[in-house]
């Protein structure tokens, strides 16, 4: 009689062996696909990092980059106009001393060459100490960097020169400077005071070929046409 329950329990505890193994068995794979999960999160957040690194660091190097790219043209805007101050910071005063000047060389022009011829030492002596104080003061603008434009003959350039009345002449081609009224200077590449000219009004233009008379020859169409 005692036999027969022994035998009834062996099934029930082999049965919870086996429910306890197969716990077991789900605990350690639930556990070590935990364990992978966490492995494959750490990757995924080494990776967000790394991304987040390098874009902070492309982000610094273009700030970088556009920083010493203002700095140049701060430091190149600077040096012109640092340069620009050394160069045209007496273009007020040249310009008014240019009116000096002008009105040095009147007052030699309104002498008349009959009073100069006869005149004594004395006066000849002031005529020439004026001359070189014009001479003097035009030296001392070119030191500066003033220049005197020389327009005759040129062509005209409304950035340099002012046209004040126009000349009748065939020979030269139109628009061309054929007299000064009042000479102009620059300084350095700027305009100080334009120059103001008389222009050429140039006449009909005739070709090369035809300054001297040639011998009569068979018409010709096209020539005829272009007449």
């Amino acid at each position: 009689m005692s036999e027969q329950p022994k035998d009834e329990r062996a099934p029930e505890q082999t049965a919870a062996k086996s429910e306890y193994a197969e716990t077991a068995a789900t605990g350690e794979a639930f556990q070590a696909e935990t364990e992978a999960d966490a492995q494959g999160q750490a990757a995924d957040y080494e990776a967000v990092v790394r991304l987040v690194k390098e874009n902070e660091e492309k982000e610094l190097k273009d700030r970088a980059l556009r920083l010493a790219a203002e700095m140049e043209n701060l430091r190149r805007r600077t040096q012109r106009d640092v340069q620009d101050a050394k160069s045209y910071a007496i273009a007020n005063f040249a310009r008014d001393m240019l009116q000096v000047s002008d009105n040095l060389r009147r007052a030699l022009d309104a002498i008349p060459a009959e009073a100069k011829a006869a005149g004594d030492a004395g006066f000849t002596a002031l005529i020439e100490g004026v001359d070189m104080t014009e001479r003097a003061m035009l030296s001392a603008l070119e030191r500066h960097g003033v220049k005197k434009l020389e327009p005759i003959g040129e062509k005209f350039d409304p950035h340099f020169h002012q046209a004040m009345f126009e000349v009748p002449n065939p020979e030269v081609p139109a628009n061309t400077v054929v007299q000064v009224v009042q000479t102009g200077y620059v300084i350095g590449e700027r305009v100080l005071r334009p120059a103001m000219v008389g222009v050429a009004k140039g006449g009909p233009k005739q070709p090369a070929e035809q300054a001297a008379p040639a011998e009569p020859g068979p018409p010709d169409p096209q020539a005829e046409k272009d007449a």
